[in-house]
């Protein structure tokens, strides 16, 4: 097997921790449109095509980059020809289509805002999609996209990731810890509910992916459910901090909003733990990893 892959978003959250814990294991070819010396822009299909005919070694597609902002997608909720569609659904089907001539497997990263959030329980890979915003409209979109083509994907879907070590772009956990630094923590949801992705477990599941050219879908967080209060409490015990974290509550919160919002987005990970070669690390162990 090559151990060259071509990758969209590695220099982001959850791509650059990949990058740098397989470091020794791939040579990464970055598409991204940033590069001074070599932009390639996913929204258009010459310039994917292009990128991704430069190693014939290479195997695998690693598709990360998104448009994320979920507020600032709402904004353009149904404008095909927005940016957050063209990126998360046309920029994935012109990956998809370029892979297809190329004979490339693509890995691509979804999310769990692909359903409503009324589900109770963790969702599973059998619940129907439902999405109730446009970029969760958009990211179904694009698992369609996949999954109606000819080639050999893998869909990994995660949720409100976090890792170790900080990043320029703070993630969820370390929103917290610096909000408790600075005493200026926002009051945390008692009554919403998410499923954290620890990022340095989720490179492992890529990498397996990549070592066993596994296809499917698969729910790829934690497989934890936790509310907003109960993840900023579990991080302030950890690190030791003293403030006493304010109880907010999702239903006044949404009477100030224009825009939907899931009260639930954790998802049942046991098919994924079901077939791992490597245990994933329970969340209250993940916390104390941190940086």
């Amino acid at each position: 097997m090559s151990n060259s892959l071509f990758a969209t978003g590695i220099n982001g959250l959850v791509g650059s921790e990949f990058a740098t814990q397989f470091a020794n294991s791939y040579t990464i070819h970055s598409l991204d449109i940033a590069n001074p010396l070599n932009p390639v822009d996913i929204t258009d299909k010459a310039s994917v095509v292009t990128a991704l005919s430069a190693d014939p070694t290479a195997k695998f597609v690693l598709h990360l980059a998104a448009f994320t902002n979920v507020t600032d997608a709402w904004n353009q909720n149904g404008d095909t020809s927005g940016i957050a569609y063209k990126v998360n659904v046309t920029g994935t089907r012109n990956i998809v289509e370029a892979c297809q001539e190329l004979g490339l497997h693509l890995i691509h990263i979804s999310t769990a805002y692909v359903f409503d959030g009324e589900k109770d329980d963790l969702y599973t890979e059998d619940d129907a999609v439902s999405p109730i915003e446009w970029y969760g409209q958009t990211k179904a979109d694009a698992e369609a996209v996949v999954q109606e083509s000819a080639i050999d994907w893998t869909i990994l879907r995660i949720d409100q990731p976090f890792r170790s070590d900080s990043f320029p772009r703070l993630d969820i956990a370390h929103r917290i810890i610096d909000g408790l630094n600075t005493d200026m923590l926002y009051p945390q949801f008692e009554n919403h509910y998410f499923g954290p992705t620890y990022i340095n477990d989720f490179s492992k599941v890529v990498d397996w992916v990549i070592r066993t050219k596994t296809t499917g879908l698969f729910n790829a967080s934690s497989g934890e459910k936790w509310s907003d209060f109960e993840f900023a409490t579990a991080i302030a015990n950890n690190k030791g901090f003293t403030t006493e974290i304010q109880r907010s509550n999702l239903d006044e919160y949404l009477k100030t909003l224009d825009r939907p919002y899931q009260r639930n987005t954790a998802m049942n990970t046991e098919k994924l733990q079901s077939v791992i070669d490597f245990e994933l690390t329970p969340i209250s162990k993940a916390l104390a990893e941190i940086v």
